[in-house]
């Protein structure tokens, strides 16, 4: 199995298309569940399907926020796109409201990992396998911000480059325990 990694980029829109969207660049069928927080609140929502080397438009419009959190599994190799952002989540289509009591509230607590737009009105997120790896940094952000950054109870820094590599799926198909910590 091809190692996956993600890289973050943002590509240029015509100002009539201000989205937030993600391209599988992968030679995989992909599954992505998106966090945000918007006037109401945080939201998780599932799933997307998104087949190889194709793109899908998660949120339509000019963006609200500067941090978006995404979780992504590779549905024909294995693997996933994970993070330290604990947000709640399930295996079938869902809207979720709020952060806190994943598991109490009978959802799974998921780790995203964050996306920082730069307050930009459009994003596109580029899932790509580790021999196509883009190490470009975005122009302007420092490496190495927290993970969660954005996050409840965790102030906002700026964000993270690319790549990240995520882990595999454990056999078991156990997610992370709702151990009582803060996301």
């Amino acid at each position: 199995m091809a190692a996956l990694t993600l890289s973050a980029l943002l590509l240029a829109a015509s100002p009539a298309a201000a989205d937030f969207r993600l391209c599988n660049n992968t030679s995989s069928r992909v599954g992505i569940a998106l966090g945000y927080k918007d006037v109401d609140g945080w939201t998780t929502e599932g799933w997307w399907n998104v087949s190889s080397r194709s793109c899908e438009t998660l949120l339509r419009g000019t963006l609200v926020a500067r941090y978006y959190y995404i979780y992504a599994l590779d549905y024909d190799r294995g693997g996933e796109w994970s993070g330290q952002a604990f947000m709640c989540s399930r295996d079938k289509e869902f809207t979720i409201k709020g952060t806190e009591n994943c598991l109490a509230r009978g959802f799974d607590r998921t780790g995203f990992f964050e996306v920082d737009t730069g307050e930009q009105r459009a994003w596109t997120v580029q899932l790509t396998e580790s021999n196509e790896q883009n190490t470009q940094k975005l122009p302007g952000l420092p490496s190495g911000s927290p993970p969660g950054a954005g996050m409840p109870g965790i102030p906002p820094t700026p964000g993270r480059t690319a790549p990240v590599t995520p882990a595999p799926i454990p056999d078991t198909g156990a997610k992370p325990s709702d151990g009582g910590g803060k996301p």
